[in-house]
């Protein structure tokens, strides 16, 4: 028999889709809201806030003196939608077809809002462990307040069991994924006139160098790198997104700089990827200090995404498993948070409704099926005897 949507799991869905927390903007109206309908229910919340104090997180445990916990985790932030030709209003929330259409609606605030819908449950719940809320702010551009989480939750010396990342797997539990890894690269140069090219450092040229290393280094990735099946792309791939330099085309240009990004393999070691581009650069450096010695490169870290590899075999994969009626398991080609969450010692697992292929869409939305499933998945965790 199909489970059916429960009007209030709807409601908080639509409610938290109509907010927007695009990442450049606060989400504190979302944690304001978590909040407050958990201190209804009895729940105090935890809430650790960004420098400026425009963002937070919000950690809660729901049943309080059990001796660990299950963590149910989701990012409150989500993509822009500037230029996208939407149907609707991204922020309309509206149903239509027996679909929830608005941004967010899959990635992944529906996850969320069916965990506060069913927090009742964990409170009455006999399982003899908590049940965890992490809700954190800017995933979508580096997993940032996530690290503060993690950080807060190990100075308060809770120690979950577990760890269930919401993100859209079409409720398939996905055991691995690559990590996200991005930089900018700034080359200084000394300009000249285009006719005194021995007496400048072309800062573009220089830049196109190691360009070039990042595209040798994806070139090898394809070839030689052992795969990892199971992904779409299975080998690491690097890649230049943006690129800036110049002012006229009879100047040498001082200045330019790019931006570039690795996704490497679970089994692949991102940190050397970027220490053979900054060798490689450091090599050329001599060279170009000889007509300026302040010429050279410098590198900013925009964001580091751990990958995540998981076990089919691990008792959360087993119980996640169990949870969603599924017997099988995915890798997803997207980065999360669930990196993080392993690498600080909690088995982790991502199983979430709705398809990667609608987020970050124009019309992005998830179905109210794949909301009924997610919602049966959280019932199903408030009356489970044990992890595994």
């Amino acid at each position: 028999m199909l489970h059916t949507l429960s009007p209030q799991s709807l409601l908080l869905a639509q409610t938290l889709v109509r907010m927007n927390t695009v990442s450049a903007n606060s989400n504190l109206e979302l944690i304001d809201f978590a909040q407050s309908h958990l201190a209804a229910l009895g729940v105090k919340s935890r809430i650790t806030y960004n420098a400026e104090r425009t963002k937070a997180n919000l950690f809660a445990t729901l049943g309080e003196g059990k001796p660990a916990g299950v963590i149910v985790s989701g990012h409150t932030d989500t993509v822009p939608w500037d230029g996208q030709d939407w149907s609707v209003d991204p922020l309309s929330a509206v149903v239509q077809n027996e679909r929830l259409y608005g941004r967010g609606s899959a990635d992944m605030k529906s996850f969320i809002a069916i965990a506060l819908a069913n927090a009742h449950r964990f409170l009455e719940s006999d399982s003899p462990f908590a049940v965890h809320f992490a809700f954190s702010y800017e995933e979508e551009i580096g997993c940032f307040g996530v690290k503060e989480l993690i950080a807060d939750m190990r100075d308060a010396n809770i120690k979950p069991l577990a760890c269930i990342v919401g993100e859209p797997t079409s409720m398939v539990p996905a055991i691995a994924h690559k990590g996200v890894y991005r930089y900018k690269c700034c080359v200084r140069g000394k300009e000249a006139h285009s006719s005194l090219t021995p007496k400048s450092v072309n800062a573009i040229e220089m830049a196109a160098r190691v360009i070039g290393k990042v595209r040798d280094m994806a070139e090898d990735f394809e070839r030689n790198e052992p795969r990892y099946e199971g992904f779409d792309v299975p080998f690491s791939t690097a890649s230049v997104g943006q690129f800036h330099g110049g002012i006229a085309d009879n100047v040498v240009p001082r200045d330019a700089e790019f931006r570039y990004e690795f996704r490497d393999l679970p089994t692949a070691d991102a940190k050397r990827m970027q220490a053979d581009v900054v060798a490689y650069a450091g090599s050329i450096e001599p060279a170009m200090k000889k007509v300026a010695p302040d010429a050279g490169f410098s590198f900013e870290t925009i964001c580091e995404i751990p990958s995540f590899l998981g076990a089919a075999d691990n008792p959360i994969t087993k119980l996640a498993q169990r949870l969603a009626g599924e017997e099988r398991t995915t890798l997803v080609a997207f980065g999360t948070e669930a990196g993080l969450f392993k690498n600080a010692g909690i088995p982790t697992v991502v199983c979430g409704p709705g398809s990667i292929e609608q987020a970050h869409q124009p019309d992005e939305f998830v179905s109210l099926e794949q909301l009924a499933r997610c919602e049966l998945f959280m019932e199903r965790l408030a009356s489970t005897p044990a992890i595994g």
